[in-house]
């Protein structure tokens, strides 16, 4: 799965998978139904986040910790917080209550003033947090009532500008889709919504009307700005245009597959500002035409240019080189020489603000996401929820251990048990349960098995259609039920109201067991996860468990050591049994 394949480029150690009891079982066609006490805010701006590598996770800290062990104080900021004391507008304000948001979450009571400021931002919490309005609610309050004027770049008042807007990049189209519904859900006192966003990704092609927040996937955009731009005024005009950029699930997309076209843009946009800034410093006009010429024909060609170990010293160079081409045969036709553009490149006026925002984002590594980040944009403002990469005292779990022989009935009791307890207690009085599985196979087998014992289910993975997976995640959202599904549901989607997490084969990675949990107890609520694992990972949910007990981030659990790993692998290709047995039961 991609999920599998980025988060290993996140330098979490890859484990053996367990044994594929549940793979055995396949169907040709996957079903289609398948008052709480004041807490003091803190925030520590770390301008160097190098320098407490040792002492911290590199991170700074929402809130004071808990100690009245009210779960709700979790989640939402004290009583003296509200969104106008974070320099929210009354409108949008108001905007944010009609849609349920009457006070901010902990993450958002801190990284919305921090957005706000202008600084570059990396925004690390827990799922479910709020992360997402914590970058949209600044975003929109920079940008609405906003005149189209250029800020900072020296241009003449009276000449066209571009249009100001928010680019907001996300790894799929689900959750493209996702962001652009909660943009637009924030309307004025008529109804309209504050800002109109827009998603460029999938077979949406790019918007008529020009909106204020384009929200796509890495390829998308990039096909759209080189692929049918053949003239690059769009490119130009789009680049010149963006002031916010935001990368959400940011270490998938600084890792894997997305790194190369992330990189990219980055460039894109960094060299837009590197013009900019010289064209405010230039007293000669003629620097103006020649640097508006050399944003429409820049883009790097060398892939080597492209990798985030490059930055930040050895990206200028190369980067240097990519813009070079353009500018060496003006530079004797004005005061804008070579040898003087690289004399700004490095210090230079920043007119771009970038955010990144991520539920998981591991730092101890050069080419960890985190590690990226750091060389990238070292002087970044970093917000970290109190539970990142921990225990959320809101979620139960529960672990049990099973075998061919009892993996079945357990699975299915586990989910029956979901139906009985009362686990989540929410004004809609409806639950639904998520079941994860490692493969389409186990995903397809555990389908089989539920419909076989009469429990209705969905199915999401990604060798259905984007249309089956829609469909089948809008019946889910709209009545209670199962949704079976691999990891492709595991980040991002907000689906309300899952009061039970069931993971039919446990996770082979730190990232995608995070992932998985933080798809209940969200946005203040409770919730249970429920692990079945096999003897062949019994160690491995020892280690998660002791980390979860002494209040250790999850991913120490998945060791780095080599001696650990090799042990798990020996254990689980010794331990891998027959499942000829759990079939016939099933199939009788």
């Amino acid at each position: 799965m991609m999920m599998y394949r980025h988060a290993s480029m996140l330098q979490f150690c890859r484990l053996p998978s367990p044994p594929r009891f549940l793979s055995t079982f396949k169907s040709p066609h996957s079903p289609q139904l398948v008052s709480s006490s004041p807490l003091e805010v803190v925030f520590f701006f770390l301008k160097h986040p190098l320098r407490h590598r040792r002492q911290t996770r590199a991170f700074g800290t929402a809130v004071t910790p808990i100690e009245d062990g009210n779960k709700s104080d979790t989640f939402f900021a004290n009583e003296g917080v509200s969104w106008r004391s974070l320099g929210v507008s009354d409108q949008l304000s108001r905007a944010l209550f009609n849609v349920g948001l009457e006070k901010p979450s902990l993450v958002q009571a801190v990284c919305v003033p921090v957005i706000l400021s202008g600084n570059d931002a990396v925004v690390a919490a827990e799922t479910g947090s709020g992360k997402t309005h914590g970058y949209l609610v600044p975003l929109i309050e920079q940008l609405y009532g906003s005149s189209d004027t250029s800020v900072g770049t020296g241009e003449d008042q009276g000449s066209s500008q571009p249009h100001r807007l928010s680019l907001v990049l996300c790894p799929n189209v689900m959750l493209c889709e996702q962001v652009v519904r909660m943009a637009n859900s924030l309307c004025d006192d008529n109804g309209e919504p504050l800002l109109r966003a827009a998603a460029v990704c999938g077979r949406q092609g790019w918007p008529v009307a020009q909106p204020d927040i384009i929200v796509s996937t890495p390829a998308a955009l990039l096909n759209y700005l080189y692929a049918i731009d053949p003239e690059k005024h769009r490119r130009s005009d789009f680049i010149r245009g963006v002031k916010y950029v935001v990368f959400d699930e940011a270490d998938l997309l600084l890792c894997g597959s997305f790194q190369n076209q992330i990189i990219r843009l980055i460039n894109l946009f960094r060299f837009d500002e590197k013009v900019l800034s010289r064209i405010k410093d230039s007293v000669d006009k003629r620097p103006l035409e020649l640097a508006s010429e050399s944003v429409m024909q820049f883009e790097p060609e060398d892939d080597e240019e492209l990798q985030p170990d490059l930055f930040p010293e050895e990206e200028e160079n190369a980067e240097g080189d990519a813009a070079g081409d353009n500018l060496a045969e003006e530079a004797e036709a004005g005061p804008l020489r070579w040898k003087d553009w690289r004399r700004v490149r490095k210090i230079y006026e920043r007119s771009k603000q970038y955010i990144f925002v991520a539920a998981t984002l591991p730092v101890n590594g050069k080419k960890t996401a985190g590690g990226v980040l750091k060389r990238m944009f070292p002087d970044a403002n970093w917000v970290s929820g109190n539970y990142l990469h921990c225990h959320n005292p809101r979620l139960e779990q529960r672990w049990i251990e099973v075998t061919v022989d009892t993996q079945v009935d357990a699975l299915i009791d586990a989910v029956k048990q979901g139906f009985r307890s009362k686990v989540i207690d929410t004004d809609a009085g409806v639950s639904r349960t998520m079941v994860f599985a490692n493969t389409v196979d186990a995903v397809q087998s555990v389908a089989k098995i539920l419909l076989s014992v009469g429990v209705e289910c969905f199915c999401y993975h990604s060798d259905s259609s984007l249309e089956e997976r829609t469909q089948n995640l809008v019946d889910f959202r709209e009545r209670e039920g199962v949704l079976v599904c691999t990891d492709a549901a595991a980040r991002g989607l907000d689906i309300p109201n899952v009061s039970h997490v069931i993971q039919a084969e446990f996770a082979t990675s730190a990232v995608d067991f995070l992932h998985r949990i933080g798809r209940t107890a969200r946005a203040g609520q409770s919730g249970l996860v429920t692990s079945l694992y096999t003897e062949s990972n019994r160690d491995l949910v020892t280690a998660v468990r002791q980390a979860g007990n002494l209040g250790q981030p999850v991913e120490k659990a998945f060791s780095r050591k080599r001696g650990f790993r090799n042990k798990l692998k020996k254990r689980g290709s010794n331990r891998v049994r027959d499942t000829s047995i759990v079939e016939g039961r099933v199939l009788a």
